[in-house]
């Protein structure tokens, strides 16, 4: 088509946009019940978009229909608020365009005859195909904004829980996360994982796969990468073990320790602090299981200096044991002393050696410690010497 012919047909076109828009607009309202249930701002907002793509097919079809996908964009869904993207999905809004299209193309034949209109329902499919796409980006380019908004909303509700700062604001923000769990909270921790490419220690998609992990088997999750640590919260949890395992291997090389079970997510701050104290002194203990509770490092996180450890093994294991029984007391020091011997702590005893296998079972039933294996017998070790120096003044 001629320079001349297409300017002319554009302007008979430019004249027809207004009773075009409203012929769109009353089809849609006729056709589409989710349209009909917005309020009127966002369909005077709809309508604008109408208009707008109408005015900007006709302004593509006089430059000869060459018009990048870029302009195609900000001239189509320009005057819309970016919030209409979450209002109107994807799906709407493409069923929005081929209905405005096949108004216009309906229209044409009647406003321009047989040959010019022929000419314009082939630049309106040239056309339909630009706008799709462009919508394609913007709705993209909202996805992303969104996602970077939650993965700052999500860091902000780790580095709370690390902090102890936990609220109802902060329950009112995962929930917009996601987070169902109304109890049963517990915090792993460990290192992230290394970029292959750069060596370099950040997220690169390690969230998307503890998240995917953690909902495989039922747990609400948040995550946060700190510096070189990798935070999860796991929400739901009925297994601690389980819980771990299921993101263990999302973590970087280095030990991955499991906080203790608390109550909800405000209470997560207290199996945090274990978290980062066992992450803290789990070098101590080099056969610790991947992942480790933070409870079984009890006796490094104490040498470490964690002072709730030293309490949890004064109150758990030797204030027990002195109100259960003084023969008890001295069977556990005895048996530690020479070396997990029975004979050896018989002798020390003056008892027969099977009556030190009794008073090991009873140990047992007190404290939760099997003093014939070497890890509870250092747990012992360490938890006698603690109850020693901390223990009040007079007691054994």
């Amino acid at each position: 088509m001629a320079s001349g012919t297409r300017a002319t047909v554009a302007g008979r076109l430019q004249k027809a946009v207004a009773p075009l828009t409203t012929a769109a607009l009353a089809r849609m309202e006729r056709d589409l019940p989710w349209f009909r249930e917005l309020d009127a701002r966002d369909r005077s907002w709809i309508g604008l978009v109408t208009q707008a793509g109408i005015s900007a097919f006709v302004e593509w079809f006089r430059e000869g229909g060459g018009g990048p996908v870029t302009a195609i964009r900000s001239e189509v869904f320009g005057p819309a608020p970016t919030a209409l993207a979450r209002v109107v999905t994807l799906q709407q809004t493409v069923a929005m365009v081929r209905m405005t299209m096949d108004e216009v193309e309906r229209s044409v034949e009647e406003l321009l005859g047989g040959d010019d209109g022929a000419t314009v329902r082939e630049a309106i499919l040239l056309f339909s195909r630009e706008v799709a796409f462009a919508a394609a980006e913007v709705y993209a380019r909202a996805a992303e904004m969104r996602g970077a908004w939650d993965a700052r909303l999500e860091a902000l509700i780790v580095d709370s829980v690390l902090r102890g700062e936990a609220d109802e604001a902060v329950r009112s923000r995962a929930a917009a996360l996601g987070w169902e769990s109304p109890s049963r909270v517990a915090v792993v921790l460990g290192y992230a994982p290394a970029d292959a490419a750069t060596g370099e220690r950040g997220p690169h998609n390690v969230i998307d796969d503890v998240r995917r992990s953690a909902r495989h088997v039922g747990l609400d999750s948040l995550c946060a990468v700190q510096g070189d640590r990798l935070v999860v919260v796991l929400g739901g949890v009925d297994d601690l073990d389980k819980a771990g395992a299921a993101v263990a291997e999302h973590f970087g090389p280095g030990p991955v320790v499991v906080g203790p079970l608390v109550a909800d997510l405000l209470s997560a701050n207290v199996s945090s602090r274990a978290a980062v104290a066992g992450l803290r002194a789990a070098k101590g203990w080099t056969s610790a299981p991947r992942p480790v509770a933070a409870d079984d490092l009890l006796p490094e996180r104490s040498l470490s200096g964690d002072g709730h450890a030293r309490h949890r093994l004064v109150t758990d294991v030797y204030t027990p044991l002195c109100q259960a029984d003084q023969v008890l007391l001295d069977t556990a020091s005895a048996f530690v002393e020479s070396g997990g011997s029975i004979e050896a702590a018989a002798r020390l005893l003056f008892v027969h050696a099977n009556t030190v296998r009794y008073r090991l079972r009873r140990i047992t039933e007190v404290t939760g410690l099997m003093l014939t294996d070497p890890r509870d017998a250092y747990t012992m070790r360490i938890a006698l010497t603690l109850g020693r120096l901390l223990g009040p003044e007079g007691s054994p």
